[in-house]
């Protein structure tokens, strides 16, 4: 998949960073599939420092495109009476409080993306704290990734 889209992304490099970020957000929306190929074609393509400026772009718009999509489908489903006593802790979630749990979580590299989209949808959270929280989360969590990958593809398999 990786080999692919990196073919796809050399016939032109502005074309090729709009479709980066297009399948980011995606990835974002879907919510469940892992954004790692796409940042390994990122890098391929891109090399080090500006992949991974793409893949931080595309990530970040991916999560602010679903944090708007999740709340607005939530919105119906939201406004029930919550009984289990932890959705009515992630329901009153806002403001400072809601922006530091964001940024943890997305720092954390274990915890799903789309779960802290989804959990943040469900909050009291704006979408100005979201939007922080999540571009300074990603950003350490995308630089560990990345070097990750690039650390990987500098092995020479036999």
């Amino acid at each position: 998949m990786t080999e692919t889209f990196r073919q796809l992304l050399e016939h032109a490099v502005l074309f090729a960073i709009l479709i980066s970020v297009f399948v980011n957000v995606l990835i974002s929306i879907i919510g469940v599939l892992p954004s790692v190929f796409i940042t390994g074609a990122n890098l391929l393509f891109f090399g080090l420092y500006h992949g991974l400026i793409v893949s931080i772009i595309g990530e970040v718009l991916g999560a602010i495109v679903s944090f708007i999509l999740y709340r607005r489908g939530l919105k119906k489903w939201r406004s029930k009476d919550f009984q289990h006593p932890l959705m009515l802790k992630l329901k009153n979630l806002e403001g400072v409080k809601a922006f530091w749990i964001i940024l943890t979580l997305r720092i954390l590299p274990f915890v799903p993306s789309g779960v802290i989209t989804l959990g943040s949808a469900l909050s009291k959270v704006s979408l100005r704290f979201f939007a922080i929280g999540s571009t300074l989360g990603k950003i350490p969590s995308l630089i560990i990734e990345a070097g990750a990958i690039y650390g990987f593809m500098q092995v020479e398999l036999k």
